[in-house]
């Protein structure tokens, strides 16, 4: 191996005072600095989330409000005669918005058809206009203005209709025929209605009743068809013996994490949300998430619950994965990021932000979409929530549990991969204990083998070595609830992005598991006895719920995930921040190798426990990680252990390892014996051809050609050994042998200088 390679630590003062290493080169060579803020578990996060400056501004005179497609991402602001509409999905638009002229009148609600070729606008109460986007031609949907009134409608992928109407007398499902501009009902559901909640991306319809408005009869609408789920109540606190406290609409939500769809309900007496979960034969209250005040909103962002206290203008985060019900990190503000400002002043007070960009955080006017933006309605502007991840990650000092849950993570992926390959590193550079060690390379593995399971297309896994070969299987969920779709349609609320890929675990238990045994842990400075730090991220919640709160032991028949259309049509989409062994070769054992060149005895028992984790998942190492434990045993004159891994496979035999074993043999024989031995073994005829003529028995070399027509070695090397034994009987025999094996051979210039170096020698 090569040796120390110059080092170089170049430190950044971030604008929040905290230090920032980062991955530098001096000359052509790679060097290590710490990415980690501060270290794993180090204080001082200013916040978890963030909203990114500047917004989307619809501030656009005479606008009559602003509403929000969720099924087409649009936000849409009519005007007097014109309806002006942001697309803004992927990203916010930076140029004009694009406008549909429509008839004058009232707008109490707009949504864009699924193919975008109508548009529906609710006129009133008791009136729906849908207008024909390509001819302008224009119809009604009417009810009766002294026995009910229209609550809402949105468009659905569902086979059996178009548009659903909500009113307070049930449901109407309606054909949409543009050809003759007109609307055909297809069915009538009669039950009394006050309210109700859709999101297209759940596809789920949920209609309160009752004189408190807790009970809830629930429909899923997909392009599978129409489910019905049974009928449920939502459990409300009383503050008085004789008060009845009504549900209202902005305490329910309907969020979708980790491919779940999830109900959520304020109970403002015990300040805590209800979560429900669905299933085919019944509905669930799980879990009881605290929220500390009876004034909030809720966002899910990147399959977590985002919790905001409107009063506090604090966000609390829950990630549900795994039954856990306690909050990640303790209550810290929203931030707004990209504010124009002195570089040194990060931690700016709400209301230097708020005077920044001209609005107040958590106004009057703030209206949180489900799943991550809001709307200042005030100011005209809209907001996409965002995690800190790297804030998030120096909160807390269990590597193995952040870990888990940046491997959860489906956006900003680049992101997420850096600080996964820079909290590994830390924690080898740290010398943490090695289960510890252990348990973090686990998580990155098992990640890595499931995705290759599910088909490997992350793109990170497509640019592994071709040593990198993975064993496969087949993931299944952990647990069977209504599931969800992708948007691509209209509703109230939008949900959160549709990543329906399900994580389980999948551990092998074959392979070398008792692989770490081999290395004298004498030799660490940390003890592997030391104390498991348990996963938080694992760990079951306790929370309790009242009666209601206690999943069943046994559901019934039919209790599993409805079918989501999309996902029917399109598959599960796999976003990878998995980490490949290549990439962990390369990003991490690489990089640390330097910094503990002094006492290498603790990166051996690193890698042993590698070794070990990948055997259990699955994988394959990269030979060079062989060659590199290989070079870290030598260097501690352990050859005796390099002998025994090799005979008992550990070391997987390749041509990388056999020619370090031949050069590490220049200070032990048996060791290049070993080399020398692997390369004939795996039949690397020209390398092993090579090293014996390196060592000087070319006659051996010479027998082991003809034996095995080895050509690629140049003859000339064999004649300059021959030479240099001043033996014309042996320089004779090499140029007969290879006019024999290689015809073209007395054609070459070496042939006729070696002709006349033998006719010299006689």
């Amino acid at each position: 191996m090569a040796p120390a390679r110059q080092r170089a630590v170049e430190l950044e003062e971030r604008e929040d005072g905290r230090v920032f290493y980062h991955e530098v080169r001096v000359g052509n060579k790679r060097v290590l600095r710490n990415q980690m803020q501060g270290g794993l578990g180090s204080p001082g996060a200013l916040s978890h989330a963030y909203v990114q400056h500047p917004p989307l501004r619809c501030d656009i005179p005479d606008i009559r409000g602003l509403f929000y497609d969720d099924a087409n991402k649009f936000l849409v602001a009519p005007t007097a005669d014109r309806i002006l509409y942001w697309k803004i999905a992927p990203s916010a638009p930076s140029g004009p918005p694009n406008s549909d002229p429509v008839n004058e009148g009232p707008v109490l609600s707009v949504r864009f058809s699924l193919d975008q070729k109508a548009i529906g606008i609710q006129r009133s109460s008791h009136e729906v206009e849908f207008r024909n986007r390509e001819t302008g031609e224009a119809c009604s949907k009417k009810c009766r203005a002294d026995s009910e009134t229209i609550l809402g409608f949105f468009w659905t992928d569902c086979p059996t209709c178009d548009v659903i109407t909500i009113k307070t007398s049930g449901l109407d499902l309606l054909v949409y025929e543009p050809q003759s501009n007109a609307l055909r009902l297809v069915e009538s559901k009669k039950f009394n209605v006050t309210w109700y909640l859709y999101t297209h991306e759940s596809r789920l319809l949920l209609l309160a009743s009752g004189m408190q408005c807790t009970l809830f009869t629930g429909y899923q609408f997909s392009a599978g068809g129409i489910v019905k789920l049974p009928k449920f109540e939502m459990m409300m606190s009383k503050c008085e013996a004789n008060n009845k406290p009504v549900l209202a609409a902005a305490d329910v939500h309907i969020v979708t994490v980790y491919g779940r769809i999830y109900c959520l309900q304020l109970d403002r007496v015990n300040m805590a949300l209800n979560l429900y979960r669905f299933y085919r034969d019944a509905v669930v209250q799980q879990a009881t998430l605290p929220t500390y005040s009876s004034r909030i909103a809720v966002s899910a962002v990147d399959n977590l619950i985002m919790v905001h206290q409107i009063d506090a203008k604090v966000v609390i985060l829950y990630d549900v994965f795994m039954d856990s019900y306690t909050p990640i990190s303790a209550p810290l503000p929203l931030l707004v990021r990209g504010l124009p400002s002195n570089s040194r002043q990060a931690a700016q007070t709400a209301d230097h932000q708020s005077s920044a960009y001209g609005g107040t955080l958590y106004g009057e006017g703030w209206n949180f979409l489900i799943p991550d933006l809001i709307c200042d309605a005030d100011n005209g502007l809209l907001w996409k929530l965002h995690l800190d991840l790297e804030s998030i990650a120096a909160s807390t000092s269990d590597a193995p549990s952040i870990l888990e849950f940046l491997q959860r993570r489906k956006y900003d992926l680049s992101t997420v991969k850096t600080l996964s390959l820079a909290i590994i590193r830390t924690i080898i550079l740290e010398r943490r204990p090695i289960n510890l060690v252990a348990k973090a390379m686990d998580v990155i593995l098992d990640s890595y083998s499931r995705l290759m399971k599910m088909g490997g297309s992350a793109a990170g896994a497509r640019r592994t070595s071709e040593q990198n070969d993975q064993s496969s299987g087949q993931p299944v969920e952990g647990s069977r609830v209504v599931s969800q779709e992708p948007p691509s349609g209209t509703m109230n609320r939008p949900v959160l992005h549709t990543d329906s890929a399900i994580e389980v675990e999948c551990r092998p238990e074959d392979g070398i598991t008792n692989l770490a045994a081999h290395v004298d842990r004498t030799f660490l400075n940390a003890s592997s006895d030391s104390e498991d730090i348990a996963s938080t991220s694992r760990a079951p919640s306790q929370a309790t719920s009242g009666a209601t709160s206690k999943r069943p032991q046994v559901l019934g028949e039919d209790s599993r995930p409805l079918a989501s259309g999309a996902s029917m049509q399109h598959g599960t989409h796999v976003a990878s921040v998995t980490i490949s062994p290549f990439e962990m070769f390369q990003s991490v054992f690489l990089l640390v190798e330097d910094e503990m060149m002094g006492d290498p005895a603790y990166l051996i028992v690193v890698i042993m426990e590698f070794l070990r984790s990948m055997s259990k998942a699955g994988l394959k190492a990269p030979p060079n990680l062989y060659v590199m434990l290989t070079t870290l045993l030598a260097r501690s004159n352990r050859y005796a252990e390099i002998a025994l891994f090799v005979s008992n496979k550990i070391l997987e035999p390749s041509r990388e390892l056999a020619m370090q074993l031949v050069e590490l043999g220049r200070q032990h024989s048996m060791t290049r014996k070993l080399g020398v031995d692997m390369l004939r073994e795996r039949c690397l005829h020209h390398d092993y051809v090579a090293v014996l003529l390196q060592e000087g028995y070319y006659l051996e070399a010479l027998r082991y050609a003809r034996k095995y027509k080895v050509i690629t070695v140049q003859p000339a090397l064999f004649l300059e050994k021959a030479v240099a034994k001043d033996s014309a009987r042996n320089v004779a025999a090499v140029l007969s042998f290879f006019s024999e094996l290689m015809p073209s051979f007395k054609t070459t210039s070496d042939y006729g200088r070696y002709q006349h170096v033998l006719s010299e020698m006689v």
